[in-house]
């Protein structure tokens, strides 16, 4: 009974992996408002017809991974396309406190391309009035389909949450959204981190990392997760120059529930940056040519002439 008490004070005592490593770099917010007026206007936007628990859930499980995609846009003028919109919560704080011109696409399944509309509705930041937004958006599957925009057409790509559902040929993504940037175009691309610190975690005490199957089908699951060196070699491969690029969580971090971490932190120090949840990259689209083959470090089974 001494024993089962003592490791049960052990684990309370255990550092919160946030104090061993720096692992949420601090949020940039819209001038004159507070990080709670913050969160209520984010949890609030709710997509009509969509299940109210499920949307103030994940409204609130991500809004930190949201203001930091909002942080690196905020500042950027122009045209802006959004991959994957909706649930619109990143598209609300970038329609309210940017001055972009944003057009929308989403992805929902194999057929019925074309245009449509979402209503969304949202309290207002400062009275709490409910108020009601309609987007637009194309529908389209950026895999397999050329995107319906001009050459050049847009000065920011917002790529979030998408590249690691891709089943096929994250490159021939990439060079989609390059030439729909304009010349000097910025691309905002964010995703899970393979090599996050709970991941290291998991590893050691002989748990899987693998995204489970989906009920939404095979673009509803983490087809590859990407760790940040990746990420960074495959723009620069595509033709992409990073600006910036950081980790961070975004939600509670749960690593000590599967080794203490103080324990392999020295093991970690040397990459301490790296160990965040998602990985948070700014690019711009560079005037290189394109190297029309695929990098042999991500692409298997093709003929060796389409590998570099």
């Amino acid at each position: 009974m001494l024993n089962k008490v003592i490791s049960v004070v052990r684990e309370r005592l255990r550092k919160n992996p946030n104090v061993v490593f720096p692992l949420t770099p601090p949020l940039h917010l819209p001038a004159g408002v507070s990080e709670q007026q913050l969160f209520d206007f984010v949890t609030s936007v709710r997509v009509q017809d969509a299940p109210e628990t499920e949307m103030r859930a994940y409204g609130t499980h991500d809004f930190r991974r949201f203001v930091y995609t909002w942080g690196l846009a905020k500042d950027i003028k122009g045209k802006c396309l959004e991959l994957g919109g909706n649930p619109y919560f990143t598209t609300m704080l970038l329609k309210k406190f940017t001055d972009l011109d944003i057009s929308l696409a989403n992805y929902f399944g194999p057929e019925n391309s074309g245009e449509y509309t979402q209503v969304v509705d949202y309290l207002e930041l400062n009275s709490g009035e409910k108020k009601t937004e309609k987007f637009t958006f194309r529908h389209f599957n950026i895999e397999n389909d050329q995107f319906p925009y001009e050459d050049g057409d847009f000065d920011l790509v917002i790529f979030a949450e998408i590249i690691e559902h891709l089943l096929n040929d994250p490159s021939k993504v990439l060079r989609e959204i390059k030439r729909v940037l304009k010349q000097n175009g910025t691309l905002i691309l964010t995703t899970p981190n393979v090599a996050r610190l709970e991941n290291v975690a998991r590893m050691i005490s002989g748990a899987n990392i693998y995204d489970p199957y989906s009920g939404y089908g095979p673009y509803g699951r983490h087809n590859r997760e990407y760790n940040r060196h990746e990420l960074v070699q495959l723009l620069k491969f595509e033709g992409y120059e990073p600006t910036a690029c950081f980790t961070a969580d975004v939600h509670s971090n749960n690593a000590q529930a599967f080794c203490n971490i103080e324990t392999i932190a020295e093991l970690l120090r040397f990459r301490e940056n790296d160990l965040g949840q998602y990985i948070f990259i700014k690019a711009i689209a560079t005037l290189s040519d394109l190297c029309m083959k695929r990098p042999a470090w991500l692409y298997r089974s093709y003929p060796n002439e389409e590998l570099a």
